[in-house]
């Protein structure tokens, strides 16, 4: 599939997550989280420490999320992102888009091994979908 497919089926879920989620406006983890909003998603932050992002209800890991949650944007340092990925496949989650920084070449493979689709390629889902700063 090319770089474009894997994004339209990523896109094409009814429900997202957002492994990172951060409460600080200024990080990643938040703008992708509000990025999912402005654009109408069903997006449920995943933050262990918080028990809202952005006035949505957080979960405290992927285990939590209801099953209909398909598509996982990852924005955590590269050895955090293995953890999740793990977490992920015992979850069957079926898309993982790892945010630039966010890649480990580990937790790729493991991608691949479990037959997710994955987008690590450096594409951003900010600038996919036009995220502007409200």
């Amino acid at each position: 599939m090319s770089v474009s497919e894997r994004i339209a089926q990523f896109l094409s879920a009814e429900g997202f997550a957002v492994a990172g989620a951060s409460t600080n406006r200024d990080k990643y983890g938040n703008k992708v989280l509000r990025c999912y909003m402005q654009q109408g998603k069903r997006v449920i932050p995943i933050n262990p420490h918080a028990p809202a992002v952005e006035g949505l209800a957080s979960v405290a890991s992927i285990s939590d999320l209801p099953d209909d949650v398909q598509s996982l944007s990852i924005i955590t340092p590269p050895a955090i992102t293995e953890q999740v990925v793990e977490a992920a496949i015992a979850k069957g989650i079926r898309n993982v888009w790892m945010q630039p920084g966010a890649q480990s070449a580990k937790a790729m493979a493991r991608c691949e091994e479990a037959g997710i689709n994955l987008i690590a390629d450096g594409s951003c889902l900010l600038v996919v979908l036009g995220y502007h700063d409200a």
